[in-house]
């Protein structure tokens, strides 16, 4: 008879202090507070301490930067001159901020380590700084690979010394198409050097990188694609494609998440989006390939600092983007790769927490979601999008825990004796419900008005009655765009003229001037981009925009003070400083371009 669990002997769980790390390693590894090394630490640190090269397999969220981070410092000798970029290690992440990422965690690791520098390098940063620390001296290089390109190219780095290589998310290297570039950094590498490489998967592409470029790899592999994302509750929902903005904004309206990144396809898509969000009153931003390197790192930091609630990104931006606020993740457009799909829902549910997941289906874009659904092995839960009567619920239920708050504050004689004052019975000896009218206040309270919200309501159940059965011909019509390559989004039909123009908003508020044009590169979607977030200015605030060739004309329905003037004035759209006054008029002008901010469906 078999002994009963309970009996069994457990085996003494593994800490930091039994993989037997250098003195100065293990300080910090205390410091940071670590004790016990998770599965994929625990593999690689020792194989890597004793001088093998692996090939590990682990999401991102596992604890890998620790796993080669640590090692690569004990094979780096503080002492060995590493002058005139002659570096010792080199560590290559396919975007910038996981690279910023990355050099920040070994930087933590050498606390301990005297004289030990460690360099990010990426492109969109400027050359000069790089070169002159290069040349200073550096032990620990974390760089992408095209900027680690540009630097051997240009003879500031080298890597003849290099004892210690680093391919860190090498799938995601190989799709962004720096396979060459890999390859030939790996060409100028010595023949004798340790390499540790780590991949979310093992697709044939990197097992020949493996073959071709490591000794006799230990393969370490923890953390099933399933059950990297225990901590996230998986859901979807099916929205037509012209309803998807409108069904977004209702998600974030009841959402009880800190924070929200909202992934797209493309990036004219997270670009619309993002400008819609705003437009609506949501505090968004957006990140893409197209957004320079300073004010990517300025929106990572607000939606850190608490400061944005709301990030529109496509999966290459979103790489290595580690903040805990994040609670939702809202695959705006479902991706078309199941491996893409684990990496995005990976932004949430990090450091203990829980997070929630929430993917818009199309009704054909169903047999993608069940082919996620195999490769996770896992099976998502179905809901429906909030309705307008749920967003004012939920406003309302918000509004009304705050009551007690507020009545423990005081000060509230002047609206009691207001609403006296209202109840009172009239001459005709009626009054008002006073049940009635605090129903009103709280209505209007939630932006609630009545005729418009109960058309919006009827629309919405529409809408849902349409999705259950079946599909319109519009829907089709729509969902076919969809389908066929990402392309931007059109505006509905009610939203233009009969020529297919943008119908621009009456003028109203305040005509203010920036100096910068369609000859500039000029667009809506960068003007407004720039008013919300130096400005502080909501969407709503934001009229009409008229693009000339060298300036543009926008309409603020409240005024700027100066301080928010000269915010505004130093932000930059294509490379030009707004430089924003009030429009005094001219007697000529240019016909301006026909220009609007996007408009999207109410739903």
């Amino acid at each position: 008879m078999s002994t009963p669990d309970s009996t069994l002997p457990t085996e003494p769980e593994t800490t930091f202090a039994d993989l037997n790390l250098p003195a100065p390693l293990q300080k910090a590894v205390d410091d940071l507070g670590f004790t016990t090394p998770s599965p994929i630490q625990a593999e690689a640190i020792p194989a890597l301490l004793s001088g093998r090269d692996i090939t590990g397999v682990a999401q991102t969220g596992t604890g890998k930067t620790a796993a080669f981070g640590i090692p690569l410092l004990a094979a780096v000798d503080p002492a060995a001159d590493v002058s005139r970029g002659h570096v010792q290690a080199l560590v290559l992440a396919p975007t910038r901020e996981l690279a910023m990422q990355v050099a920040d965690a070994v930087e933590s690791f050498a606390a301990h380590l005297p004289g030990v520098r460690v360099l990010p390098v990426y492109g969109g940063a400027p050359y000069v700084p790089q070169q002159r620390a290069l040349r200073d001296g550096v032990q620990v290089v974390v760089g992408t690979p095209g900027r680690v390109m540009d630097h051997l190219e240009r003879g500031s780095l080298h890597l003849d010394t290099v004892k210690f290589l680093v391919l860190d998310e090498a799938d995601e290297m190989l799709r962004m198409g720096f396979a060459e570039d890999v390859e030939k950094i790996f060409g100028q590498a010595p023949a004798e050097r340790q390499v540790a490489l780590f991949s979310a998967t093992m697709p044939p592409a990197i097992r020949a990188v493996a073959d071709t470029h490591l000794n006799n790899p230990v393969q370490v592999a923890v953390s099933r694609q399933s059950s990297t994302v225990t901590a996230v509750e998986q859901t979807y929902a099916v929205v037509p494609f012209r309803h998807k903005v409108g069904s977004l904004v209702r998600v974030l309206a009841t959402s009880e998440a800190d924070a929200t990144i909202v992934f797209t396809r493309t990036r004219a898509a997270a670009e619309e989006v993002g400008v819609a969000l705003i437009e609506r009153g949501v505090s968004a931003a957006t990140i893409s390939g197209d957004v320079a390197q300073k004010e990517r790192e300025k929106i990572v930091e607000r939606l850190r600092n608490g400061s944005l609630d709301v990030l529109v990104a496509t999966d290459v931006a979103a790489r290595g983007l580690d903040v805990d606020r994040i609670g939702l993740v809202v695959n705006f457009d479902i991706p078309r790769e199941p491996e893409a799909y684990v990496h995005r829902i990976g932004r949430t549910g990090r450091a203990g927490r829980t997070g929630r997941a929430l993917s818009f289906v199309t009704p054909q874009e169903r047999g993608k979601l069940k082919h996620i659904e195999r490769t996770i092995r896992a099976k998502l839960a179905e809901v429906e999008v909030p309705s307008p009567r749920d967003v004012s619920a939920h406003r309302a239920r918000t509004i009304l825990g705050t009551v007690p708050a507020r009545l423990e504050a005081g000060r509230l004689d002047l609206y009691t004796e207001l609403l006296s004052e209202h109840l009172a019975p009239r001459e005709d000896g009626t009054a008002p419900d006073a049940a009635q009218v605090a129903a009103a206040l709280l209505a209007l309270a939630v932006g609630d008005d009545g005729p418009a919200h109960r058309a919006a309501q009827e629309e919405h159940e529409r809408e849902r009655a349409e999705v259950k059965g079946g599909r319109t011909r519009e829907t089709h019509r729509a969902e076919r765009g969809d389908r066929d390559g990402d392309r931007t989004r059109r505006h509905p039909r009610s939203d233009r003229d009969e020529r297919g123009r943008g119908i621009r908003r009456p003028a109203e508020g305040t005509r203010y001037r920036i100096a910068v044009g369609h000859t500039h590169g000029a667009q809506p979607r960068g003007i407004v981009g720039a008013l919300t977030n130096e400005g502080g200015l909501r969407g709503g605030d934001i009229g009409k925009i008229d693009i000339f060739g060298n300036f543009s004309l926008v309409d603020i329905t409240k005024p700027l003070d100066d301080a928010t003037m000269n915010r505004i004035g130093r932000a930059n759209v294509a490379g030009r400083q707004l430089r924003i006054s009030v429009d005094k008029g001219a007697p000529e002008r240019r016909a301006p371009r026909t220009e609007r901010r996007p408009v999207n469906a109410a739903h």
